[in-house]
């Protein structure tokens, strides 16, 4: 790892994986994008459900999909925290996985305030029989 460059410590829920030698990264937080290169201030953020970007010199750009994730940076040595990630080369690729991930938690996220709902009519219809029996028996 030479001065221009730093290590990017990849972490998720079933892995990690660390990747040295990289000149450059490119994320999205609440406040837009930002780039970090090596020698950066101590920075942290937490990334939106998006891609970054990061490429080693001479290298492509190398495409990291998540679902927000906690960025920390110190030391030439940055940290991304998620509960997981996807990395690809191909921006095409990782972007229609993304796609569909994004579509998919949204329909589980659908089917899951349904359920709610359900519940709490429930919750409440049953409250309701209560009531009714203890003016019955008044």
């Amino acid at each position: 790892m030479t001065s221009n460059t730093f290590s990017l410590q990849l972490l998720d829920a079933m892995h990690s994986e660390r990747i040295d030698g990289v000149a450059s990264f490119v994320g999205e937080d609440a406040s837009g994008s930002f780039g970090l290169l090596a020698g950066h201030a101590r920075f942290m953020t937490t990334l939106v459900f998006g891609l970054a970007r990061f490429r080693l010199p001479e290298q492509p750009w190398r495409y990291l999909a998540m679902p927000g994730a906690v960025l920390y940076f110190s030391a030439n040595e940055l940290s991304i925290i998620s509960r997981r990630y996807l990395l690809d080369d191909d921006y095409e690729r990782i972007s229609a996985t993304l796609q569909a991930q994004l579509l998919a938690e949204e329909e589980d996220l659908r089917g899951m305030k349904q359920s709610l709902r359900q519940m709490e009519q429930q919750v409440l219809q049953r409250m309701w029989q209560l009531g009714q029996e203890q003016i019955r028996q008044q």
